[in-house]
């Protein structure tokens, strides 16, 4: 995996930051984590019946290209658990993605 020199901003945490992932400046297994729990959040506001706003579908699909870019950077090596909640992850987000599309909310283009 292709990483920077800093570790990832956790305290304790002496895992390197995926270049996918500087933004956030955290290691692959916090930033699933937290997307993981972003992700459950909104799916459960929806199931709840409240609807998925045009930032929270711009931020899933911002966790889903950061997904996609370090699947594609471990392809030759990949960890099987994180590979494994990542491919989760990117369900996920595609089936809130599915639910906001069918019900018009209407997104920016990601930058």
């Amino acid at each position: 995996m292709s990483s920077l020199t800093s570790n990832c901003s956790r305290q304790s945490c002496p895992n390197p930051i995926p270049e996918g992932l500087v933004a956030q400046n955290l290691c692959l297994d916090h930033f699933l984590d937290e997307a993981i729990v972003r992700t459950d959040q909104a799916l459960d506001s929806w199931r709840r019946g409240m609807p998925l706003s045009s930032q929270d579908v711009e931020w899933l699909l911002t966790d889903a290209l950061a997904v996609v870019s370090n699947l594609e950077q471990d392809a030759d090596n990949p960890n099987p658990d994180q590979r494994d909640r990542m491919l989760e992850l990117l369900l996920n987000i595609s089936n809130l993605h599915e639910l906001a599309a069918q019900h018009s909310v209407s997104l920016r283009r990601i930058s």
